[in-house]
């Protein structure tokens, strides 16, 4: 009976230890849920900043419109002695500055010009002087040699010389048939087909401007804080102070009215 007592006692002992367990581990703190990580911020690519076309300074003036939404340059508003006086330069920057093999017939085309209308040029020059006389009086001869040198700078533009060059080689095909009577009905138009490189180039310059202000106020905090760019780099490193390609200086070329 003794060996039964203890045999109770043992299982009894044993389902208390259990109950007791039980009971501690009801009594224990409760799991706290694990709380994933907040996601990282979004990604914010920025794209890469506007330049300004065919390696142009990001600073150059180029002529603004008018009221009337015209460009206005130095070869607006011509008297038909002017047109061919201005034709006569674009085609002598095109013969200095288009050199090589393709620009070999510019300049044998500009030298024919010279001695096909030499007549024509020499009454262009008198009455230029006269025109010009008539406008400045005593201060006649600087104002001429002063627009006659923007004249030459505006068609010496170095990233739209390649362009010219184009221009000049079509003009020295179209010239073949020109006789020297025909030149002053002439050149009006050869002057705007030279011109017109130069105004494409003033109007992709001027949607530059555009593109680069709209890049400013979407990506100008963007570049400050240092948010990569889309090319890599950080857009902070894109300063509005930061230098650009550099800047071209144009040509100056001494200006006589002697032909």
């Amino acid at each position: 009976m003794t060996a039964a007592v203890s045999r109770e006692t043992a299982i009894l002992a044993a389902a208390a230890a259990t109950a007791l367990a039980a009971l501690l581990a009801g009594c224990s703190a409760p799991k706290v849920a694990e709380v994933p990580p907040p996601p990282p911020p979004p990604v914010v690519v920025v794209p890469p900043r506007p330049m300004p076309p065919m390696g142009a300074s990001p600073s150059m003036a180029i002529p603004a419109r008018a009221a009337d939404g015209a460009r206005h340059t130095v070869n607006s508003a011509l008297s038909p002695a002017q047109a061919i006086w201005n034709l006569r330069s674009a085609y002598n920057v095109a013969a200095l500055n288009c050199t090589g093999a393709d620009g070999a017939p510019i300049l044998a085309g500009y030298s024919e010009f010279q001695k096909k209308y030499a007549k024509s040029l020499a009454a262009t020059n008198k009455t230029l002087d006269k025109e010009f006389r008539a406008r400045f009086g005593a201060k006649a001869i600087r104002e001429r040699e002063a627009y006659q040198t923007q004249v030459y700078n505006f068609f010496a533009l170095p990233p739209v010389v390649p362009s010219l060059c184009r221009a000049a080689l079509e003009l020295t095909g179209s010239l073949q048939a020109v006789t020297p009577a025909q030149l002053e009905g002439f050149a009006p138009s050869a002057l705007a087909s030279a011109e017109a490189p130069f105004r494409a180039f003033f109007d992709s310059y001027e949607q530059y401007r555009s593109d680069l202000a709209a890049w400013e106020a979407q990506y100008g905090a963007a570049r400050a804080e240092g948010i990569e760019s889309a090319d890599g780099s950080e857009a902070a490193t894109e300063s509005a102070d930061r230098p650009g390609p550099a800047s071209v200086a144009l040509m100056k070329i001494p200006v006589k009215n002697t032909l």
